[in-house]
Parts: structure tokens; C-alpha cells; sequence
């Protein structure tokens, strides 16, 4: 007896049909799975068997062989468990095999015959719909998710007797439904801009980095709010579109960390990874890789607490998600590609021990530990990130100070009049920030005043910038007019953007 039943497994971001394909013949019972299954697909004949028997349906005494197709790529996950139940009472008869054409079905068994959620769901039902599958069958606590995707019916079950009932036509169920919920601000916990005292130079620099999308680099001593302020960046960005949010609740769920009955995430992600991480955790990896910690920032904020104490292996892998927005994996079967579109916040001190540069307390650190601290930061990484922000000690008068600072929604509204000029600049692109122009884009878009055209050419001898800091210098210039309704960039908003450069002569010299 033969049975065919389409499943899905997870490659990357993407859902890929596995069609999984049950042989029942005579002989000594056994259950056997071919395909290149891993060791988690290996152990779903135990599963199965158990969660059959608790539900009170025949499993076969015979030889069973079990093939997941196409016997090339390799599966892993609990997801094909269900699957496989189903395709052995097809085979048996006990339900209709017409019942499961157009059909895909993922969900993990447990013992007692409970159907249990896998990751990556909304992947795998954009899967199931571009292979042109009608209805998919989920746990009923991943539906939320799976029925975001528009044309494709989901049925969420709570355990295998509740699909075959619905299979064998005896317990009709209805497709799920889920309300669309316009995206929501960056993110709920009470942060705010005007809880910031002082650092208005600080709080002008983020605002600029928001409108155009510049990555920065805080660079200050201890206490003088660089966290604080980190923290509140996502404050001032503007809420999610519903295209980034199904990218965003796409990339978590690949990666496991989206909660249970949750459907469209609103929320713009602030990740905060240790500096002991390793290159895999900050980039993704593993035999069949997953999202690391650059593509969980997608769509938000990467926020890298004690710059230079990341291993500096660690730091050079940023180069090409910072530059293509991407992450590549390649593996011997495949290549994966994880989104990684975030805007990078980093923090540091001047020196080991935090005081290099102060006005108020001695550094105690020798030439030769500065250098050797300060050298853990590439030039080509320094290249990549458009703001370096000094962030002096508050003053006691600031703290003191009784009138209130602006607070985020007030910078949020001037982000977004400049966010729009920047989309009515690129109406065909679906990211239209300054940040991402390209040469092409910088040579149109970014004219420069006579002025302004001479004193970045002063600025370019004397600080030895390279191309690709000229380049940054254009862009955020180009951010800073906008702010300002300017269509060509003058000479004060070159003399700003420079400012913002210094650090590549602090590290040489």
C-alpha cells in the first residue's frame, strides 16, 4: 500500500515542499525514514507510533518505509510528524486520499496525540502558497501566524483525532481568520527622549541617524548616558510598515523566538548581544543555518554595547551586512540568505579604563593600551558607520535643569517629514534612505554649494578620508538638508557632517 502526503521544511527563509511518501508492505513490522532525515526526523517514528496509539487509532503491524523527497536535502525538525501519521492511515485507507490533494500539512506530534507548534510557520505557509497549495493544516497554536498570508486556507488542529475527524469529512472545521492590526510605535517600555538630561549635540546626531537610516558609534565615558540613549532609539524611528513587519515576523519565527498565538509582530526589534558572542551568533550558522543576531535586528535597531570588546573576528563580519543589507551562508548542499536591514548603535569608551580625553578625572592608561584598544576597530568597519558621536559627562546643571527636554514623539514628527522627502525622492524603492543611495544616487542627488563643494575638499586632504568616507559625508549632508527642507546641501550642512568623521583622525593620530 502507497501513500503520498505533501509536507514543508525550512531552508533558510524560505518553505520548501517535502513530499512524504509512505510504503506499507509485508513483513516484519518496522518503521524505517529515508531522505536524509536528521536525527530529530529519525526519532518521529517513535512519535508517531505512540501518538497513533493514544489516539486511539491502528498503527500498523508491517514494515514501514517512510521517504521524505527530494532525498537530497537534508530535514530536520519535528514538523514532518504529523505528516507522517496522516500518510499512514492514507495508506491504510482510513481516510481519503482526495482529501489531502492541494493539502500541505506541519506540525509536530507529542505522545498523548497533541499537535504542537514548529518555528518558522510563516515561512512555510509563504511556501505552501507559492507551490500553489490551497489549505494547510497547523497546530492551532501556530494558525495565527501561518493565516497571515492572504489566499491560502489554514485549518489549525488541536491533535491528530481532530485532522483525521476533519479529514474523513466527520468534524467540519473553518479556516482561521486574523485581523490585520496597523503597525504600532517602535516599541512599548516607557523610554523617552526627554528623560535624557543634556547631550542636545548627542540627541541632534541620533535624529539625524533615524531620518536617513546612518549607522553610529557613541564614543564616551563612563556614566555619560550612552546606553540611555541607545535604548531610545527605536523611539524616534518610525512604526514598522506592513511589508517590514512581515519580514520582521518571518525572521523570528525562522529563529524560534516568536511567542506562541502571536501573528504580526508591530514592534521594531532592539537587540543587545554580549560581547563574548561568537561569529555564528552574530551572524547565523549552524549545519542547516539559522538567523543570528544581525538578521534578528532586521527592520530595527543592533545595538553593540562595548564596541572594542568584541573579538575583533567577530567585528569584521559585520562588513557585508552593514554594506548589502544581507547575510550570506553558504553551505556544500546550498547558499542561505537571511535579511539584515538595521540600523547599527554602537558604544565605547575613548580607553580601557574610560577616561582618555577627560577634563575631569586622569586616564591611567599608557599610549601603547589606548592604541592597542582603539586599533580592535578596523577602518573599513569605521568606513561603514556614517556618525561618530563624542558623548561628554553630564553636568550637574543639566541634572538639575527643571525644564524639560524635547521628548521622542516631537523628534519622531521631524523624522518623519524627512523620511518622506526621501520617499517622494525614491518612490520606486521599497527602502528609500539616504543611507542606502548609491554613487549613482549621491552624484544626482547630492549637490553641493560652491561653498560646500570647497571645504569638503579642504576636509578630504586634511583628515585623509577615504572614498568611502567621502561618500558617508554626502549622504548624512544630504540627511541634514532634508531635515531642513533644503534641496542642495550648504556649506553648514558639510561643516556638520564632517563633524561627525573625527574619529577617523582621533585613531590615527
Amino acid at each position: 500500500m502507497y501513500a503520498q502526503v505533501n509536507s514543508l521544511a525550512l531552508y533558510g527563509l524560505h518553505g520548501t515542499v517535502v513530499q512524504v511518501e509512505i510504503d506499507i508492505a509485508s513483513g516484519l513490522p518496522a518503521f524505517e525514514i529515508v531522505g536524509l532525515p536528521d536525527n530529530s526526523v529519525r526519532e518521529a517514528k517513535d512519535r508517531v507510533r505512540a501518538a497513533m496509539r493514544n489516539a486511539g487509532l491502528e498503527f500498523p503491524l508491517r514494515r514501514i518505509t517512510a521517504n521524505l523527497a527530494p532525498a537530497h536535502l537534508r530535514k530536520e525538525g519535528s514538523g514532518f510528524d504529523l505528516c507522517l501519521a496522516l500518510g499512514i492511515l492514507v495508506a491504510e485507507e482510513q481516510i481519503p486520499a482526495v482529501r489531502l490533494h492541494g493539502v500541505a500539512v506541519v506540525g509536530e506530534l507529542a505522545l498523548d496525540g497533541s499537535v504542537r507548534p514548529v518555528r518558522g510557520m510563516l515561512s512555510l505557509a509563504l511556501g505552501a502558497k507559492e507551490h500553489g497549495f490551497h489549505t494547510l493544516i497547523v497546530a492551532a497554536k501556530s494558525a495565527q501566524e501561518a493565516a497571515l498570508v492572504e489566499g491560502l486556507q489554514v485549518i489549525a488542529v488541536e491533535s491528530l483525532t481532530e485532522a483525521v475527524r476533519y479529514l474523513t469529512g466527520t468534524y467540519p472545521l473553518q479556516p482561521v481568520v486574523v485581523e490585520r492590526i496597523a503597525s504600532t510605535t517602535a516599541r512599548a517600555g516607557g523610554e523617552d527622549f526627554s528623560e535624557i538630561k543634556g547631550q542636545p549635540h548627542v540627541k541632534r546626531a541620533l535624529e539625524i541617524a533615524a531620518s536617513g537610516n546612518h549607522n553610529v558609534l557613541l564614543i564616551g565615558p563612563p556614566g555619560s548616558g550612552k546606553t540611555m540613549l541607545a535604548k531610545r532609539m527605536p523611539t524616534i524611528l518610525p512604526p514598522l510598515t506592513t511589508r517590514e513587519s512581515l519580514e520582521v515576523t518571518q525572521v523570528h519565527s525562522v529563529a524560534g523566538t516568536l511567542a506562541e498565538d502571536v501573528g504580526l509582530l508591530h514592534d521594531r526589534p532592539f537587540r543587545t548581544p554580549h560581547h563574548t558572542i561568537s561569529n555564528g551568533g552574530l551572524i547565523g550558522g549552524g549545519q542547516i543555518p539559522r538567523p543570528g543576531e544581525v538578521s534578528l535586528a532586521h527592520g530595527g535597531v543592533l545595538f553593540l554595547d562595548e564596541l572594542p570588546e568584541f573579538k575583533k573576528s567577530v567585528l569584521e563580519v559585520l562588513r557585508q551586512p552593514l554594506e548589502d543589507a544581507q547575510v550570506t551562508i553558504s553551505r556544500t548542499q546550498a547558499t542561505y540568505m537571511f535579511p539584515s536591514r538595521f540600523l547599527l548603535v554602537a558604544a565605547m569608551n575613548p580607553c580601557p579604563c574610560g577616561f582618555y580625553g577627560s577634563n575631569y578625572k586622569p586616564c591611567t592608561c599608557t599610549p601603547p593600551q589606548i592604541a592597542r584598544y582603539q586599533s580592535k576597530l578596523s577602518g573599513p568597519l569605521l568606513d561603514r558607520i556614517d556618525l561618530h558621536i563624542d558623548v561628554p559627562r553630564v553636568t550637574y546643571q543639566d541634572i538639575v535643569n527643571p525644564v524639560p527636554d524635547e521628548s521622542s514623539q516631537v523628534i519622531l514628527q521631524r523624522v518623519l517629514r524627512a523620511r518622506q522627502i526621501q520617499a517622494d525622492r525614491f518612490p520606486d524603492r521599497p527602502f528609500p534612505y539616504n543611507a542606502n543611495m548609491t554613487p549613482v544616487d549621491t552624484r544626482h542627488f547630492c549637490a553641493l554649494a560652491p561653498a560646500a563643494h570647497a571645504l569638503l575638499h579642504e576636509a578630504f586632504d586634511l583628515l585623509g578620508l577615504s572614498a568611502r568616507a567621502y561618500e558617508r559625508i554626502l549622504k548624512v549632508a544630504r540627511t541634514i538638508a532634508d531635515l531642513q527642507d533644503c534641496p542642495t546641501i550648504g556649506e553648514m550642512h558639510i561643516a556638520e557632517a564632517i563633524q561627525y568623521r573625527t574619529l577617523d583622525r582621533k585613531l590615527e593620530s
